[in-house]
């Protein structure tokens, strides 16, 4: 199955660079990596254009203008230039794993969307992660990054488990799965058929309504959070704000209540609709 990798970012070159060594010794080659770019400087570009000379998959970058938080609509756009018929979403901030696509393609199945997980990490460890240590993928053992800094269990759990233990985990675990930002697929006609992503919404869970949507079409989430492991670096949030999450929860609560399936302010705009703020 040939696959499109959505990966999202703003003026996070030191982030982004790790996740492009990381999705360069993927396992798995047919994929295409899409840079869904929300506005970032030039340094941006410059890195991914270096990259994209010698990457052992197409490797391209879409970039609107920077007029603040505009995440959804960058995303909406990937999504619809995606020339594989099955999606990958996840951040400029997640490094995957040398299975990470592999394990997405063999889960993948019609009707269904996937829900992985993420192991977060402190600022420290994010910041002394080197191109060595993802090539190498030590940066993925739990005993080389206790040596760092701290590690939660449920960060160690999912690195450690190996397949069986994975798949005892995910068909145990109380989590519903979700649609996130980090590390989720789906195939293309399900995302088209919701309209993408509600471009109303800012940071604080555009994903999930996403999702719901999704739940609402009759496509429904698989957990694959301890199989699909990506490693989440550390940042400042500080495009998160009370209004923002407000008026989401607000879109997400009436998406619940009324079942929603398809959202005016997707890909396919509806006429007469008030601009986005």
């Amino acid at each position: 199955m040939k696959i499109s990798v959505i990966v999202s970012t703003y003026n996070a070159e030191k982030w982004l660079e790790k996740v492009l060594i990381g999705y360069s010794v993927q396992t798995y080659k047919d994929f295409e990596l899409i840079i869904a770019d929300d506005g970032s400087r030039a340094s941006t570009k410059e890195l991914i254009d270096r990259y994209a000379e010698n990457y052992p998959v197409p490797l391209r970058h879409l970039w609107h203008e920077d007029k603040g938080y505009r995440r959804q609509e960058i995303l909406n756009i990937a999504i619809v230039e995606a020339a594989n018929e099955y999606i990958i979403m996840t951040d400029g901030d997640c490094i995957p794993r040398k299975d990470f696509v592999a394990v997405h393609a063999k889960f993948a199945e019609k009707g269904r969307f996937l829900s992985g997980g993420y192991c977060k990490l402190p600022m420290s460890t994010s910041t002394v992660i080197t191109k060595e240590d993802i090539e190498s993928q030590r940066c993925f053992d739990v005993n080389w990054l206790k040596k760092q800094d701290k590690l939660g269990f449920s960060q160690t759990m999912k690195l450690s488990a190996g397949p069986v233990l994975a798949t005892v985990l995910d068909n145990i675990t109380t989590t519903t799965p979700s649609f996130n930002n980090c590390n989720s697929s789906g195939f293309k006609e399900d995302m088209i058929a919701i309209n993408g992503y509600d471009e109303r919404m800012k940071y604080g869970g555009p994903d999930r309504e996403f999702g719901e949507r999704l739940e609402n079409f009759g496509v429904k989430g698989k957990q694959i959070r301890h199989k699909a492991v990506c490693l989440h670096l550390d940042h400042a949030r500080g495009y998160k704000t009370p209004e923002s999450l407000a008026a989401n929860l607000a879109i997400r609560k009436e998406v619940k209540e009324k079942k929603i399936k398809w959202t005016p302010y997707g890909i396919v705009k509806e006429p007469g609709l008030p601009p986005v703020s």
